[in-house]
């Protein structure tokens, strides 16, 4: 062996010395680089959150409805502080071609309250052409009620006075054709489910509901007015006179609206309708919490 590495020390050497000059090579130009799972969250943590101020001036491309518009970019739009009737409603036609005429393909103003969006992810938005609120501009052509999320503030009392003033001088669609019936013709309602014949219960006027608390009824009533809890989902429908002055609500909580029909605070919204069920006080109020279908019925 010692004679081996004699006769060979030269050969060994030449090896070593190129292992020691490959390494140094290689060694140095090698770049430190995180592993996968540091890069990975090194990323991560970097990536910024996209969010969509949506506010100023943009180019409205679409309109939904008498109440809703595509702005640019795709993002729809709810006018704040109204309420236009939705497709199948007397006043439709009328609020849509209107908003129409008033901003299609033209650049609008977007102006934000609270809250930012509504529960189907629509921007809740005031908009102004120059400087008319279109909002407004809707209620005192009596093509849209005013309807206030409660945080609202802004221009809530201009839009409510303006609403009065429709109402009183009887204009637009919403206030001009406005017929009231007779006593007589509501009783002629038919009701195919809610009767006292079927169930064995009383039916009761909505404003007479407050004398029948923890007792099983049927209330009979117009629904005027109507409203969605953004944070709870949960529906109310009041009867006879708005909201806080209702007679009596009927509830439908989140849990339980999969089984009824889609935005039920739209569909009952101006129409005579009977409930059935126990009624409860809640703040002074009667109602009864709906949570079938078949508690309510609409009346032909």
């Amino acid at each position: 062996m010692k004679e081996f590495f004699e006769k060979n020390k030269i050969v060994l050497a030449i090896i070593v010395g190129a292992l020691i000059i490959g390494g140094a090579i290689y060694f140095s130009g090698r770049k430190e680089k995180p592993p996968i799972e540091e890069k990975e969250l090194t990323n991560e943590v970097n990536r910024p959150i996209l969010r969509t101020e949506l506010v100023g001036n943009k180019l409205v491309t679409k309109i939904i409805d008498g109440d809703t518009v595509i702005v640019e970019g795709g993002y729809s739009v709810r006018l704040l502080g109204i309420d236009a009737d939705e497709r199948g409603y007397p006043c439709y036609e009328e609020a849509s071609k209107r908003l129409e005429e008033l901003v299609l393909n033209k650049e609008v103003r977007l102006e934000k309250d609270q809250p930012d969006q509504d529960q189907y992810k629509r921007y809740l938005r005031y908009l102004f052409l120059d400087n008319q609120n279109i909002n407004l501009q809707l209620v005192k052509e009596g093509l849209a009620v005013a309807r206030f999320w409660p945080e609202n503030e802004k221009y809530k009392n201009e839009i409510i006075e303006a609403e009065k003033e429709a109402m009183r001088n009887k204009v637009g669609c919403k206030w001009g054709k406005v017929k009231v019936k007779p006593e007589k013709e509501k009783m002629e309602l038919q009701w195919e489910k809610l009767t006292s014949e079927l169930t064995g219960l009383r039916v009761v006027g909505a404003c007479q509901a407050g004398n029948y608390y923890g007792k099983e009824v049927i209330v009979e009533g117009k629904v005027v007015d109507t409203y969605r809890h953004l944070k709870s989902n949960t529906v109310f429908l009041n009867f006879e006179k708005p909201y806080p002055n209702q007679c009596f609500t009927a509830v439908i909580f989140s849990s339980d609206q999969y089984k009824f029909v889609e935005s039920p605070e739209k569909y009952y919204s101006n129409k005579t309708v009977r409930v059935r069920g126990e009624i409860k006080e809640y703040k002074g109020k009667p109602q009864i919490i709906l949570k079938e279908p078949r508690q309510i019925e609409i009346g032909k």
